[in-house]
């Protein structure tokens, strides 16, 4: 496959709960869970002044985002607390490349940028231990099992949090083509990609009683909009490449679901990935344009035969399957020289859509939402129970509470009822090193090596105390990094 998607990144903000307390504090809990993670880190140093986020990919800066009102309204918060802003964020830059810190609300990890799938892949499940150990240790502190940690995207409260991935695109691409071209696909995604989610939380459908496809579905309301926190959109325009913008864009996709399942994920990247591919290369895409994208989000997601049918501008029909199979298609035509990780979503995808289209149950080891309805359909059987009673919601958190002795998903684990992607040893080796021939390959040897030289340091660069200046804006693929080593 021709390398147009240079770096890959997910972003997962976790939920926290302290169970002990009537009336927790998720911003307390979250910087005292930060403050346990037992990695080798720089703590506290991030550089914000390198962030910019009101940049817009179609061609204007913003004055305010929701997320500023959000923003000060914490601020007047938070200034009754005995912390300054940087404590309060408790950002630590791991020996691996990752970013680790307080989003406010909740402890948000960053992996670091990859530049292969089942890298990225195995740093997510990184990430989802170095959170899991890091929340042992503030027990262990607490001498009970007091706080937990779920890695997904709802509290089933009207609050929604995130699960982003990312991908370096050229800008070459015209913004206008990559948004008609990626639109479908992305609406249909959750065939495979979505999490499953017990009932709704949309005001338009709160009395739906089922299992959704995804948990963020229920939270998008425009095709296109710089906003992550409010007016959720199908695609984000935020345009912060983290890299050369004469040459980059970050494409920020925010409708994502957080995945347990490390196949989901790797299928949900590689599957956009290849799709992005096409949409670089100028190639023949599948022409359809859906007339209601928006609404169809949830349409496909709250669909109980998994294969809705969507208007098109044209005025014909289309369902969610024939979509993804459109792509499938055009991904198979174009990609004749595969390696070894394209031949493998290839495959994948296509089996995976066969047994969505002929035999669904056999999604129910590898694609989370198919996970949950086997698991919950049978304790709803043996219970005497529907879908519409609060125990099953319950059921949905605990299918991604990380404690090892109560999460669902890590009790399949252990009984090897799911599919496993990864080895322990690349897992262990993602939570210790950072992925090789990235720039994070040398912001993680950075922390390991001269952490108490540094005085800020960012996706983009590293500020030592001396004064030296390490720029990592241009830093790529593996040829840029051998340059920066030879510089230092």
């Amino acid at each position: 496959m021709k390398e147009t998607v240079p770096l890959l990144g997910l972003e997962t903000e976790y939920g926290i709960i302290r169970e002990d307390l009537e009336d927790s504090d998720p911003v307390e809990e979250s910087m005292k869970l930060l403050k346990s993670c037992p990695q080798k880190s720089v703590f506290s140093k991030w550089n914000y002044s390198q962030e910019n986020s009101h940049q817009d990919m179609r061609g204007f800066k913003v004055r305010s985002l929701a997320q500023d009102e959000e923003e000060d309204a914490f601020c007047a918060e938070d200034r009754k607390r005995p912390y300054s802003y940087l404590e309060m964020k408790c950002d630590r830059v791991l020996s691996n490349g990752a970013r680790f810190y307080n989003d406010h609300t909740h402890p948000e990890y960053s992996t670091p940028e990859c530049n292969s799938l089942f890298s990225l892949v195995a740093h997510d499940v990184a990430g989802e231990r170095i959170v899991e150990e890091s929340t042992r240790i503030r027990n262990q502190e607490l001498g009970k099992k007091a706080v937990q940690v779920f890695k997904n995207n709802t509290d089933y409260s009207g609050h929604s949090y995130g699960t982003h991935d990312n991908y370096l695109i050229t800008r070459e691409t015209p913004f206008d083509f990559l948004v008609k071209s990626l639109l479908p696909f992305i609406v249909t995604r959750q065939l495979y990609a979505g999490a499953g989610k017990v009932g709704s939380e949309n005001s338009k459908t709160k009395n739906y009683k089922g299992l959704q496809l995804a948990q963020r579905s229920d939270f998008i309301e425009k095709i296109l909009s710089i906003e992550t926190m409010t007016q959720r959109p199908i695609i984000n325009t935020r345009d912060e490449p983290h890299a050369s913008r004469n040459q980059y864009r970050r494409l920020h996709l925010i409708m994502g679901d957080a995945n347990m399942s490390a196949y989901a994920t790797a299928l949900k990247v590689g599957s956009t990935m290849l799709v992005l591919d096409l949409i670089a290369k100028g190639a023949h895409l599948p022409d359809i344009e859906l007339e209601n994208p928006v609404e169809d989000v949830l349409k496909v997601s709250q669909d109980k035969t998994r294969n809705a049918t969507l208007k098109r501008t044209s005025g014909k029909s289309i369902t969610s399957l024939e979509i993804q199979e459109a792509y499938l298609e055009c991904v198979e035509q174009n990609n004749s020289e595969r390696d070894k990780e394209s031949q493998w979503v290839i495959q994948e995808w296509e089996k995976t859509l066969h047994e969505l289209k002929h035999c669904p149950d056999k999604l129910s080891n590898r694609i989370d939402w198919a996970i949950k309805e086997k698991l919950f359909s049978e304790f709803m059987e043996s219970e005497n129970l529907d879908w519409g009673d609060p125990m099953i919601q319950s059921l949905d958190l605990e299918y991604h509470n990380l404690d090892p002795d109560r999460g669902l998903y890590r009790g399949l684990e252990q009984e090897k009822e799911v599919l496993t992607l990864l080895s322990e040893k690349e897992v262990s080796r993602a939570i210790e090193f950072p992925p090789q021939g990235t720039r994070a390959k040398i912001r993680g040897d950075a922390v390991n090596k001269e952490s108490e030289k540094i005085k800020s340091i960012h996706w983009t660069g590293i500020e030592f105390e001396n004064g030296d200046l390490l720029d990592l804006t241009g830093v790529i693929n593996q040829e840029d990094v051998g340059k920066i080593r030879m510089a230092g």
